[in-house]
């Protein structure tokens, strides 16, 4: 496997902004961090799944980068880090997802992310289809 050369900066600077958040993010094996604020009450998208959701997209100095109010799109077609990350809600839940680029775009810059950057993503799931 290739060595990530951001690795122990973004897990550095996911727990320092969780810690200063006072959030209380669970960890994933892959190094994803996550949220979940609002439980939901529907059903868990899986890796294919056509999902509904609403997001705004910011780094941890709080600049906003994307948002969507309702982006219809399949769980293939998105940056790893939602691909696990969104499997964690339920249709109706919300939260946050810290991303370290490793599962987002890597050493590349990507439009007006920097390479290495670490996403944050406040995320509602609104329909699994």
């Amino acid at each position: 496997m290739k060595k990530h050369k951001f690795g122990l900066k973004n897990e550095e600077e996911i727990k320092t902004y969780i810690a200063k958040n006072k959030l209380l993010a669970q960890r994933s094996e892959s190094g994803l961090y996550y949220l979940i604020s609002k439980e939901g009450k529907g059903k868990h998208p899986s890796c294919n799944s056509n999902i509904t959701i609403s997001y705004i997209g910011y780094f941890s100095n709080g600049e906003t980068f994307d948002s969507n109010e309702r982006l219809e799109i399949n769980m293939e077609a998105v940056i790893p880090g939602w691909t696990e990350g969104i499997q964690y809600f339920k249709e109706g839940g919300e939260g946050i997802l810290f991303i370290p680029s490793r599962l987002a775009y890597g050493n590349t810059d990507y439009g007006s992310i920097p390479a290495g950057s670490v996403l944050i993503f406040d995320i509602q799931l609104i329909e699994v289809q």
